[in-house]
């Protein structure tokens, strides 16, 4: 979206002036595929970040997660993400479909640094695989495949900085209540609110 901004940055030059330019032995982090290094990161994970565009280049960004180490490495240069039950609005999906570039943000609770991987992504439904994928004695509806094109770790600053990790400098949790948004949007009453609400949570206890 354009704007008025005189101080909008339009190229790389102009963006290589600000920030200046990479370090080498910091480019050289980056790798075609997954090492021991990676592997044992990700066989600690719980949780990630899937992040995809449409052929338009609308975006849209996704959690999973699951046990540590829920997702599969079918090998050094492709790793396989368990689907589990959703709102099935299928936003990642879909633009899978269209566009199979995807990018992945990986995160371990407690641990500050984070692995990234970009590649291209596929949908399977191959019966074996996704029962090897079960969790809480359902298999996984659908696996993504991805195949790596990039894998380094990115380093602690944000953690740091946001003091993500540390509990005791966190606020009150945040309520959501799908209820209420959905009344407020609807023109319903408490009543509404609350009745979607014990539904959600009826889903969380028994369709992870």
């Amino acid at each position: 979206m354009p704007t008025n901004d005189p101080h909008q940055i339009r190229s790389e030059n102009e963006l290589r002036e600000l920030i200046g330019e990479p370090i080498p032995v910091i480019e050289a982090k980056v790798f075609e595929a997954l090492d021991s290094f990676s592997r044992d990161y990700l066989d600690h994970c719980p949780f990630l970040v899937l992040s995809t565009s449409d052929e338009n280049g609308d975006v849209d960004a996704s959690p999973k997660g699951d046990a540590p180490g829920f997702v599969h490495v079918e090998d050094d240069h492709t790793l396989v993400i368990p689907d589990r039950p959703g709102n099935k609005l299928a936003f990642g999906h879909r633009n899978i479909l269209q566009n199979p570039h995807v990018g992945l943000l990986f995160m371990i609770p407690g641990t500050p640094e984070t692995l990234r991987i970009n590649g291209r992504a596929e949908l399977t439904c191959n019966p074996e695989l996704l029962a090897r994928l079960a969790a809480r004695g359902r298999p996984a509806v659908l696996a993504i495949r991805v195949h790596i094109d990039q894998c380094f770790f990115h380093c602690a600053k944000a953690f740091i900085r946001s003091n993500l990790w540390k509990p005791d400098l966190w606020a009150e949790t945040h309520r959501v209540s799908f209820g209420e948004i959905f009344a407020a949007k609807t023109g319903g009453d408490a009543e509404m609110a609350r009745g979607y609400d014990d539904a959600i949570e009826t889903n969380y206890r028994e369709e992870l």
